[in-house]
C-alpha cells in the first residue's frame, strides 16, 4: 500500500495552529536547549525533566508532518471545533509523551556508553544505527507510514466513534501509527546526541518528507539504507555518533 500524501486546501486553521506550536517549540530548542548540560544520555535530567524536554522535541519535530492530518480531521467536526481539536492534539501528544518513558530508560542505558572505551561506544552506536535502519525497511514501517500519508480511511473510522471520547480516541489512534512510523528515526538521536540541533533539523525534514512528499516511501527506504551504512562507517569514523562516542550533545 503506497497511498498519496494528504494535501490541505485553504482555510486550514488547525494546521496553522499546529505549525505555530511547532515553531514555538523550535524557538525553545534553539534559545533554551543550548543551555542544557552537555551530558550524554538523559542530559543529567531526572525523569520529569526529561519527559518535559522530550515532549517539546516531539512538538517541534512531529507536528509539521501531522498538521495536514489534523486539518483533514477538523473538517469532520461541525461544532466546537477548537476545543475538540485541542483534545485530538493532546491525545496525539500524550502517546508520544508516554513513549518518553522507554526513551528515558534507553537514554539512561546508552548514556553509560559515553564512559566506555571508544571501541565499546562505537559498537553501541553501530547497533543503534543498525536497528533504526533495519526497521525503516520492514513491512510494519510501510504500514504505519501508509496510514500517515493517506489517512482518509482512518478518518472514516474515526467518524464512527460514538460519544465525547471520539476526539481522544482518534488522536491517540493516529499518534500510535505516527509512533510506529517514526520511532526508528527518533532513536537515532541517541547516537547523534539527544539535543543535537542539526540532527533534529535533519530528522524533522526526513519525517516531514516521508509523510508529505510524493516519494515518501522511497525516502524512508533510502534513509534506512543510509542508517545501515552509518552502522558500518561509524567504526572508521566514530565522530558520526557524538552522542555515544565522547561527544555528548555536540552539535547544539
Amino acid at each position: 500500500m503506497t497511498g498519496r500524501p494528504v494535501t490541505v486546501g485553504s482555510g486550514a486553521a488547525p494546521a496553522g495552529l499546529l505549525l505555530v506550536a511547532a515553531g514555538a517549540a523550535w524557538v525553545w530548542v534553539v534559545t533554551r536547549g543550548s543551555g542544557m548540560p552537555a551530558v550524554p544520555g538523559t542530559m543529567g535530567l531526572g525523569l520529569p525533566g526529561f519527559l518535559a524536554v522530550w515532549t517539546l522535541m516531539v512538538v517541534a519535530m512531529m507536528l509539521p508532518g501531522t498538521a495536514p492530518v489534523a486539518a483533514l480531521y477538523a473538517r469532520t467536526i461541525t461544532a466546537h471545533r477548537t476545543p475538540r481539536m485541542i483534545v485530538f492534539t493532546a491525545a496525539y501528544l500524550f502517546v508520544w509523551a508516554a513513549a518518553g518513558l522507554p526513551a528515558y530508560a534507553l537514554a539512561a542505558g546508552l548514556g553509560r556508553a559515553g564512559g566506555l572505551p571508544v571501541a565499546a561506544g562505537t559498537a553501541v552506536a553501530a547497533a543503534v544505527f543498525l536497528v533504526g535502519g533495519i526497521y525503516q525497511l520492514t513491512p510494519l514501517k510501510d504500514r504505519c507510514l501508509a496510514k500517515c500519508r493517506s489517512p482518509v480511511g482512518q478518518l472514516l473510522r474515526y467518524a464512527s466513534y460514538p460519544g465525547r471520547s471520539r476526539d481522544l480516541r482518534a488522536g491517540a489512534h493516529h499518534g500510535g501509527f505516527c509512533l510506529g512510523c517514526c520511532w526508528s528515526l527518533m532513536v537515532l538521536l541517541a547516537a547523534f546526541g539527544v539535543m543535537n540541533l542539526w540532527a533534529m533539523v535533519v530528522l524533522t525534514a526526513v519525517i516531514t518528507a516521508e509523510k508529505l512528499a510524493p516519494a515518501g516511501h522511497l525516502i524512508a527506504r533510502l534513509v534506512g539504507v543510509a542508517s545501515i551504512a552509518l552502522a558500518v562507517a561509524v567504526f572508521w569514523f566514530p565522530g558520526l555518533a557524538p552522542g555515544l562516542v565522547g561527544g555528548g550533545m555536540a552539535g547544539m
